[in-house]
């Protein structure tokens, strides 16, 4: 939120002229005689906002100290004789603590003596989405920070909807929620592009167009055209997908026609391929497909308009291609290790679009598609450490671990695949887990890398604490005896699972996805 609204903010050299910064649509039950409502729909965004102008009154100048504290507190009446009360209250086990830490001015300081450790969930992540906050507002500057309050305040909306009653509430909630058969944007863009045609063209050119969303489908041909946007404008949306993708695209397009047969088509034609794996070649099909195999399995795909504007060069060579990827998956999976999140995500690929755009020589070092020294060390040190406890990272690196292990070789079509531990997450008193581990030893290893297997079926939480030998031959193997894993294969063959095993194993498995990215 607070990336995306900086970026709102600044979108426009003067506010007066900035867009509106639209939050969705919030669902209450409120009675129209009271002032207070209950939210069914929009707790996240409000609290994420409050914490947001909270935080934002020790960045400001005085002027705005007091008015920014309105917003977060109605002022009392002593005539009513009502107090001061905050605008927004959370369930009531995390009131009291929300009104002390945040809605009372605190500063990053105070929030830093909390110990963070042993609070519920629910309030830690308000603690550290207020220090994130403070982190990044303390970097702005003041005329930044000015500039951000106002454009909260005055352009960005919501769109309420209020009923009675919870059965009415959510029934308006689901009805927001579904997707219907909705008139998607490149609905609107056949229409435009296409009635600008010559009649003459018409009916060839809807042909070509009809064909290609048909060979990908509604949805997928809806999603292209955001990838189009990006492969032309290489920043981050800003504004609708339809205003940008006239601004950034048509605007450079003769007419209709250029835009159907030279970025359309070719586009389409290289999307279709990446999402299908189906890269056809005489030598070198194989490993291209598998790549794409790979990076189609990433939690985000962002990664996408770089690899449909390098295939949809005709001149594009396999070899060429399979470099590409291999670089591609490298990069997207140290942002992935390393969490960056969706901003500068998007930027990456932005300035490795812009390296496209401009004829660099994308496999040279000081290439945006490559890794500097400082982003391969951080991703060593993620790897190195907890991997589990991220859900969206551990499928994904011991996957591919696990395939770097069997040197390609192995398939990962099973219906289920899950991780387990080896060393269970919470052995039972009297285990004898416990003679081979001391406390602190198990709470270093449990979540690392080393003790990590996968199972091509659903965990069992009294199995997954059986000793060592009984959980190989009763839970790490398959019918055959044998496990379709590398990485289960090698816990098979192991007599004990002891601290001075597991450094060894780390050591060894660290090394493999060192290799398998280049991570020297």
């Amino acid at each position: 939120m607070i990336d995306d609204l900086l970026a709102a903010s600044d979108a426009k050299p003067s506010l007066d002229d900035a867009d509106p910064y639209f939050l969705g649509s919030i669902v209450l039950v409120k009675d129209d005689d009271d002032a207070q409502a209950e939210v069914v729909d929009g707790q996240q965004r409000l609290t994420t906002l409050t914490i947001l102008l909270s935080t934002l009154r020790g960045y400001v100048p005085d002027a705005f100290i007091s008015p920014l504290h309105e917003r977060i507190f109605q002022k009392g009446d002593p005539i009513k004789g009502t107090l001061d009360q905050p605008r927004l209250t959370v369930r009531d086990r995390d009131q009291e603590f929300f009104h002390k830490h945040i809605q009372k001015l605190s500063t990053a300081q105070d929030l830093k003596a909390l110990a963070t450790d042993s609070l519920p969930d629910s309030r830690r992540n308000v603690v550290q989405n207020a220090s994130l906050f403070h982190e990044r507002l303390s970097s702005l500057s003041e005329s930044a920070r000015t500039r951000l309050v106002q454009f909260v305040d005055r352009h960005t909306y919501l769109v309420v909807v209020a009923t009675q009653d919870f059965e009415s509430a959510y029934r308006i909630f689901t009805v927001l929620n579904e997707r219907g058969l909705n008139l998607s944007h490149s609905d609107i863009l056949k229409s435009e592009i296409i009635g600008k045609i010559p009649d003459s063209d018409q009916n060839s050119y809807t042909h070509k167009w009809e064909s290609e969303e048909e060979d990908l489908g509604r949805s997928d041909f809806a999603d292209l055209f955001s990838h189009i946007r990006m492969v032309f404008a290489k920043t981050k949306a800003r504004e609708s997908i339809l205003r940008e993708f006239r601004t950034a695209v048509l605007a450079q397009m003769g007419d209709g026609r250029e835009f159907i047969d030279s970025v359309l088509v070719p586009m389409s034609d290289a999307f279709e391929v990446v999402k299908r794996a189906d890269y056809k070649a005489a030598t070198g099909a194989e490993e291209i497909n598998q790549l794409l195999r790979w990076l189609n399995l990433l939690d985000n795909d962002d990664w996408i308009p770089p690899a449909i504007r390098y295939l949809s060069n005709p001149t594009t060579e396999t070899h060429n291609l399979r470099r590409f990827l291999i670089d591609l998956e490298r990069l997207a999976s140290s942002l992935l290790v390393r969490r960056v999140d969706v901003t500068r995500r998007i930027e990456r690929y932005g300035r490795v679009l812009q390296a496209l755009e401009a004829g660099t020589n994308m496999f040279d070092e000081t290439s945006p598609l490559q890794l500097d020294d400082t982003e391969v060390a951080d991703t060593l040190k993620r790897l190195e450490g907890d991997i589990y406890s991220i859900t969206r990272v551990r499928m994904y690196v011991l996957l591919r671990l696990d395939s770097a292990l069997s040197s390609g070789g192995a398939s990962y079509d099973h219906p289920i695949i899950t991780v387990e531990h080896v060393l269970p997450q919470h052995p039972a008193d009297g285990s004898a887990w416990w003679s081979a581990f001391t406390d602190k030893q198990h709470d270093f290893w449990v979540h690392r890398l080393a003790n990590l297997v996968l199972l091509t079926r659903r965990k069992n939480s009294e199995a997954s604490n059986l000793d060592f030998e009984t959980k190989k031959e009763k839970y790490f193997t398959t019918r055959t005896g044998t496990s379709p894993f590398a990485l289960t294969s090698q816990v098979l063959a192991t007599e004990e699972w002891t601290p001075a095993y597991l450094w060894h194993r780390q050591e060894a498995l660290v090394a493999a996805l060192r290799d398998l990215w280049r991570l020297h």
